[in-house]
């Protein structure tokens, strides 16, 4: 059973960083692109940056200059540096990846950013 593991959430001051992990574990042969996404109260969940698996990125506008996404494929792990935090981006994070041509999705990890 593959599955997708986020860590690193948490309450931060407006200004502050946080660094998300999510690692893959179980039967993988191949990890594709892997992905961010974030959802706050009564909102849809909306793409933060994604990577793919040659280490290509792209960001949402609110975040470039501000989030890093990266990838270790050796340890099936990929992260999101966080600097810079506004309030507005608190929200529950995703970790998103096709992993053996599956789209898998992660249980989610709390974000708050205090003002």
């Amino acid at each position: 059973q593959v599955q997708l593991v986020e860590s690193g959430g948490g309450l931060v001051q407006s200004g502050g960083s946080l660094r998300l992990s999510c690692a893959a574990s179980g039967s993988i042969f191949k990890i594709g692109s892997m992905g961010w996404y974030h959802q706050a109260p009564e909102k849809e969940r909306k793409l933060v940056a994604i990577i793919d698996s040659g280490g290509g990125t792209s960001y949402d506008d609110s975040v470039k200059g501000r989030f890093t996404i990266s990838r270790d494929n050796g340890k099936n792990t990929m992260y999101l540096q966080m600097n810079s935090l506004k309030p507005e981006d608190t929200a529950v994070y995703y970790c998103q990846a096709i992993i053996n041509g599956q789209l898998k999705w992660g249980q989610g990890t709390q974000v708050t950013v205090s003002s």
